[in-house]
C-alpha cells in the first residue's frame, strides 16, 4: 500500500515518521519551504515512545504522477480549500481519503470535490507540537488513532488499511462506530478549546476557582445539546470520562488551540467553535458560553492574520 500524507506538521509528520519507521511506503506532500527544511535537517520527532530522525520521500504540488492507495490529510481546516487541487492527481476512484481534521464540515467538502466512496472516517488523539526549528515534539505518551468505514462495515480495503497501520506505534485501531467517535472528538476539542481559551488557564487552574468546575460542565452541556440535535449523540461512557477530564483537580490539560494562541499562531476557530455556534443558531439553541469563546477567538484571529 502506498500512502500520501498531506502535511508534515505536528500530526502528519508524527504519524508519517512512525509509519516510515515501521517500513511502510510513505510520501509527504509539503510546501517548498518545508521540503527544503526536511531535506536539510530531516524529519525529527522527540517522543516518550522514542526519538527519530528520518529523511522521507517528499513531493510538492504539481509533482504527483499517479493515484495513491490512500491519502491522509493532516492540514488545518482553514488550509483545506487550498490543497484540494494539489491532491487531486493523487486521488483515483478507489483511493481512500483519511482526513485528520477537526470538526465535521470537511467531510462534506471532500465528498463534493471527490466522492463519498473515497472517504474513510478517522479521529486522532495525540498531543504534538511543531517547534520553530522544525522538530515535532510529543507532549504526552497518549496516542489513539481510530479509523473505519463511515457505515460501520468491515470491507477488504479497511482490512488492508488495518494491516498497514498495525504495529506502527501510532495507537491505530479499527472502529465500527467511527462516525460517533468523530462527533465525540469534536465535542472534546470544542469543550477544552472553549474552556481554556476563554479563561486563559489549564483545566486544573480553572477547577481550582470558585465555580470553575460548574462553568466547565455547563459549557460541555451546551456543546452536547447541539450535537444531539445535528449529529450522532455521544455514548454515556464518553460523557462520564469527559466530565471527569474537564474537572480534574491539578490537571495541566489544555487544548492544542490554547497552545497555538500562546504561540501567536492562527487557530481553527471556525471549524472547531464557529460551526457549532452556527448549528446552534439554526436549531434555536442558546449557547452563551460557547458564543463568548467564539467572539474572543475571533478577536484573536483577526489580530494574528
Amino acid at each position: 500500500m502506498r500512502l500520501l500524507i498531506v502535511g508534515a506538521g505536528s500530526t502528519g509528520g508524527y504519524l508519517g515518521a512512525r509509519l516510515a519507521q515501521a517500513g511502510r511506503d510513505i510520501t509527504f506532500l509539503v510546501r517548498p519551504t518545508r521540503a527544503l527544511q526536511l531535506r536539510e535537517t530531516g524529519l525529527r520527532i522527540q517522543s516518550a515512545h522514542g526519538d527519530a530522525t528520518l529523511y522521507p520521500t517528499l513531493v510538492t504540488a504539481g509533482e504527483i504522477a499517479q493515484p495513491y492507495d490512500a491519502v491522509l490529510l493532516a492540514v488545518k481546516g482553514y488550509q483545506l480549500a487550498n490543497v484540494l487541487e494539489d491532491i487531486a492527481p493523487a486521488v483515483g476512484p478507489e483511493t481512500m481519503i483519511l482526513p485528520v481534521l477537526n470538526g465535521m464540515g470537511h467531510m462534506e467538502t471532500l465528498a463534493r470535490r471527490f466522492t463519498k466512496h473515497n472517504l474513510v472516517g478517522c479521529t486522532l488523539k495525540v498531543a504534538t507540537v511543531l517547534e520553530d526549528d522544525g522538530r515535532i515534539v510529543q507532549l504526552s505518551p497518549m496516542q489513539d488513532f481510530a479509523f473505519g468505514e463511515l457505515d460501520g462495515g468491515v470491507t477488504s480495503r479497511i482490512e488492508a488499511l488495518d494491516a498497514f497501520f498495525r504495529d506502527a506505534n501510532i495507537g491505530a485501531r479499527l472502529s465500527r462506530v467511527i462516525g460517533r467517535e468523530m462527533w465525540e472528538k469534536w465535542i472534546l476539542l470544542a469543550s477544552v478549546g472553549a474552556i481554556t481559551c476563554l479563561t486563559g488557564g489549564t483545566i486544573g487552574e480553572i477547577e481550582a476557582c470558585t465555580g470553575g468546575a460548574s462553568f466547565a460542565l455547563q459549557l460541555l452541556e451546551e456543546i452536547v445539546t447541539i450535537v444531539k440535535v445535528v449529529g450522532e449523540p455521544p455514548s454515556d461512557t464518553f460523557l462520564h470520562l469527559t466530565r471527569e477530564q474537564l474537572t480534574a483537580k491539578g490537571s495541566p490539560f489544555v487544548s492544542s488551540m490554547f497552545r497555538d494562541v500562546q504561540r501567536g499562531r492562527p487557530v481553527e476557530v471556525e471549524e472547531i467553535i464557529g460551526a457549532l455556534v452556527r448549528h446552534a443558531g439554526e436549531a434555536g439553541i442558546a449557547t452563551p458560553l460557547l458564543s463568548a469563546a467564539y467572539v474572543k477567538l475571533l478577536v484573536y484571529q483577526h489580530k494574528v492574520r
